[in-house]
């Protein structure tokens, strides 16, 4: 790959910005979002920016990067849909803060996160340790695993949980 100036960048911003925008308000049916997203697609383009030799490569590598910001999108929306209507269940007393309620979408954001990177069994084992609170011998027969596997998966999944931690804290440097 090879490294672009950034008038090259500004150019590609210039000829595919609004066509990005169109694309996107479409796919998410709002304005403000798509023009979000746009932006969050050019601030990638940023960090890895590429030569293309036609504008149709362009428009895909866009579309790409766009195409996966909406995924993050939707699936954070999807979250903070099932948190609150969670909250709405609980009484007026004890609703968190606004603050606090951005801070709990945002770990639940980074939970999510965490966890799609994870393998499958290992995710499915987790979840059903954590939220179901199955014993091991229970996971081991959902998963069709060992018991033995099953704590191998849940040591792989709470290793995650602690890199997600000292990420969040600020300890771990990308």
């Amino acid at each position: 790959m090879m490294v672009v100036d950034s008038s090259s960048v500004q150019n590609l911003y210039v000829t595919h910005h609004r066509w990005l925008h169109e694309l996107l308000r479409r796919r998410l049916s709002n304005a403000f979002d798509a023009a979000d997203l746009a932006h969050d697609t050019f601030i990638r383009v940023l960090k890895r920016p590429q030569v293309f030799d036609c504008e149709t490569r362009e428009r895909s590598y866009l579309a790409t990067i766009a195409r996966g910001l909406c995924i993050d999108h939707w699936r954070r929306r999807q979250l903070e849909l099932a948190w609150l209507e969670t909250l709405a269940s609980r009484p007026q007393a004890v609703q968190p803060s606004p603050e606090q309620r951005a801070i709990i979408v945002e770990t639940l954001y980074e939970v999510d996160a965490m966890l799609l990177r994870l393998p499958k069994k290992v995710r499915d084992a987790f979840i059903l340790a954590q939220l179901h609170g199955l014993p091991y011998r229970a996971i081991a027969e959902e998963i069709g695993v060992c018991e033995r596997m099953v704590k191998k998966y849940l040591a792989q999944a709470l290793m995650h949980c602690a890199m997600l931690e000292a990420e969040l804290d600020g300890l771990l440097i990308e």
